[in-house]
């Protein structure tokens, strides 16, 4: 989809992209529905399902973070794609305290009733997605991006974290088709480039085990 904006024409979110994590969004609130009264079971690693929950909602709140500040301005972009944004943030997501810390402090802030606090984010974000401009720039921390660019990271991390939350909670994923190729696409790059495809497509075609301790993350 395309809006005049003063003469020229910008091609908005409104594309495959975007409702991959429209997809993963919406999938994501569906499972957290099954946590209601177990939020302080165990999610993933240190955090409890709160935590999971928080750490998860944080793919939705920085898109939006992101658009509230300077999100159409022009400038040059750094990270071309998700492959470059994950490459780029390696280092921090080593320092796993701060990960985890950052996933409390969410947890927490979805207040007393997390699922109207995620309600709330599935239907106002995406929205937010799809009316604004593919290359609408993205300052990250690591390097600033378009949005076009930057939204297939958090398509896999919603759909990535659901499949945790799942796991956590006894419950099937069912993550929808669109948001799983979008995460298979960023996975598959950032094995290319790390240089650890070959052992990603043994395995999943059926012919070697992966290495123990494998990711690409």
């Amino acid at each position: 989809m395309r809006t005049d904006t003063g003469g020229c024409d910008t091609e908005l979110m409104d594309g495959p992209t975007a409702h991959a994590f429209d997809s993963a969004a919406r999938r994501f609130l569906e499972v957290s529905a099954s946590a209601t009264g177990h939020y302080d079971s165990p999610g993933l690693g240190e955090w409890s399902v709160r935590d999971l929950l928080g750490h998860t909602s944080r793919s939705l709140t920085t898109v939006e973070t992101y658009l509230d500040v300077d999100g159409d301005d022009s400038g040059p972009v750094d990270l071309a794609d998700a492959v470059a944004y994950y490459l780029a943030i390696a280092g921090a997501l080593a320092d796993t305290a701060a990960v985890a810390q950052r996933g409390r402090a969410a947890g927490a802030a979805l207040g007393e009733d997390p699922t109207a606090a995620l309600t709330a984010l599935v239907a106002r974000v995406p929205e937010r997605v799809r009316a604004a401009p593919a290359t609408a720039l993205v300052r990250t921390p690591f390097g600033t991006m378009t949005l076009q660019g930057y939204l297939p990271t958090r398509t896999l991390e919603l759909t990535v974290h659901t499949c945790d939350l799942a796991a956590a909670l006894g419950v099937s994923a069912d993550v929808p088709h669109d948001a799983v190729a979008e995460t298979f696409a960023v996975i598959g790059g950032l094995a290319a480039a790390q240089g650890t495809a070959p052992a990603a497509l043994l395995a999943l075609t059926g012919r070697l085990p992966l290495p123990a301790g494998y990711s690409v993350l």
